[in-house]
């Protein structure tokens, strides 16, 4: 399998979850062995940040990439999780905000405006990142994430535990193929309870959150009008988001991701570990 890019360019417009500022990005083809980077311009000045494992800077509500400098991009998972299922290994995003634009809170957006931008082969050949030992991590909590050795590409064995009568005990457990992600994964929007937002913006986060861009649970209610799209959306969503936070290996995976009420921290700290021994994986 030869590297791929995006065919042509494209521009994504919306407003940032947190932030509440409208952004902007413009997808443009890259070259090959460049990997998935992103260039933020604020004024005359221009930064570049690779959206590497070892440049996330912060994974309290989103994944977050930054520099030493104080430069940051958040929210990136949605976005690596489409430009994972889609096979983009090299492109460059260019964004004047320090927010990716949430959307509908799903990844349905940017796999679709993906689509429209092409796909176009490149001369390197693609290296997949293949798990060869068991690696796990483990908070104080007992939220468990492992990567395991699994040949045939990408699994993933997703729990979840809420006391929301509406959420309780879900589990996914699937290999990631490009249909499993359009139909299961892709439309699953970000998740939270009243309770939660209204702490969030007390401490001046969301701010561009709404019914529109997430669910929002209320005891055994949900208040989005529509209602869920998907009976498992919550834990769909976590899938998602693992899958897009994964991505920052820089590789597709050929291994099984097993997670217990987990989310981006633990996604980074399994990153560290894994590439903190070259014995766990190799690339082939």
């Amino acid at each position: 399998m030869l590297q791929h890019t995006i065919d042509h360019e494209i521009v994504i417009e919306g407003i940032g979850l947190h932030s509440g500022v409208n952004s902007k990005l413009t997808l443009k083809p890259l070259a090959a062995n460049k990997g998935v980077v992103f260039e933020q311009k604020q004024g005359s000045i221009t930064e570049e940040i690779k959206a590497q494992w070892s440049n996330v800077v912060d994974t309290r509500n989103c994944t977050c990439i930054g520099k030493q400098n104080g430069v940051k991009i958040s929210t990136i998972e949605h976005l690596m999780a489409a430009l994972y299922i889609r096979g983009i290994d090299n492109v460059l995003i260019q964004t004047d905000s320090r927010e990716l634009p949430i959307m509908d809170g799903s990844a349905a957006y940017f796999y679709k405006k993906l689509i429209s931008a092409g796909i176009k082969e490149q001369e390197e050949p693609r290296q997949y990142l293949k798990i060869k030992r068991d690696i796990s991590f483990e908070d104080e909590k007992n939220n468990k994430i492992e990567l395991k050795p699994y040949d045939k590409g990408l699994k993933i064995h997703f729990e979840i535990d809420f006391p929301s009568k509406i959420v309780g005990h879900q589990i996914f457990d699937s290999d990631i193929t490009e249909d499993v992600f359009l139909s299961e994964i892709a439309p699953c929007r970000t998740f939270c309870e009243k309770y939660q937002v209204d702490y969030l913006q007390s401490i001046g986060l969301i701010k561009g959150g709404s019914l529109e861009n997430a669910v929002v649970l209320d005891g055994d209610k949900v208040l989005n009008p529509e209602g869920l799209r998907h009976p498992h959306e919550c834990v769909n969503h976590k899938v998602l988001d693992a899958i897009g936070d994964l991505y920052t290996s820089g590789y597709q995976i050929i291994g099984e991701l097993k997670a217990s009420r987990t989310g981006h921290y633990h996604n980074n700290e399994l990153l560290k570990i894994l590439f903190a021994d070259q014995s766990n994986y190799e690339l082939v």
